[in-house]
């Protein structure tokens, strides 16, 4: 009898960063829409079995478990990571966002759900070429990658990620815009 159930989709949401362009503001609770942040982000996932939030707890309509990494602000590779352990099911894939991009949708997880097929994951990237923090990840390759334990705070998410082979999936309209100041948040909402 297995341990942990093996699960089709997980979910990791980051929501434990500073903030420090935003003066430390929660950013999961920033509402734009008339919606906070957590929620997009989590309607973005819905299709995901389980859901882990790496942040601060906050109410949720949606059951999720909340962790965080140890110790906290690590950087979204110990996020990640942090969040990969927190599961109680085993995921086949998991998805990750980045709790400020609220652009992202379940159509935009799914193309990248599609696209990972056949490969280490996909990546979701700007028509810059830049990768954004909109992931799905094969479980299996993420733990053959892992670094020893305590080696991944202040680890960047690229260089975790750098020996997987991920499809890079092109954003349609805003999906890469996100929150990193109180400007984007005003350009979001004038949208």
């Amino acid at each position: 009898m297995a341990l942990h159930p093996r699960i089709a989709l997980g979910a990791v949401v980051l929501a434990g960063g500073r903030a420090a362009r935003m003066g430390g503001a929660d950013k999961a609770s920033i509402e734009i829409d008339g919606r906070n942040l957590l929620d997009h982000a989590l309607d973005a996932v819905v299709d995901a079995s389980e859901v882990v939030v790496v942040g601060a707890w906050m109410h949720t309509e949606r059951p999720v478990t909340f962790t965080r990494e140890d110790p906290a602000h690590g950087g979204p590779a110990a996020g990640l990571l942090a969040g990969l352990d927190a599961f109680v099911g085993d995921p086949v894939q998991v998805a990750v966002l980045a709790v400020d991009m609220p652009r992202v949708t379940l159509r935009t997880m799914s193309r990248l759900r599609d696209a990972s097929q056949g490969r280490d994951g996909a990546v979701l990237v700007g028509v810059d070429g830049r990768r954004s923090l909109a992931y799905v990840l094969d479980t299996g390759r993420l733990r053959d990658v892992r670094p020893p334990y305590g080696e991944e705070h202040g680890m960047a998410l690229h260089a975790l990620l750098a020996d997987l082979d991920l499809a890079a999936v092109p954003e349609q309209g805003e999906e890469t815009h996100d929150v990193d100041g109180w400007e984007d948040l005003r350009d979001l909402a004038a949208e």
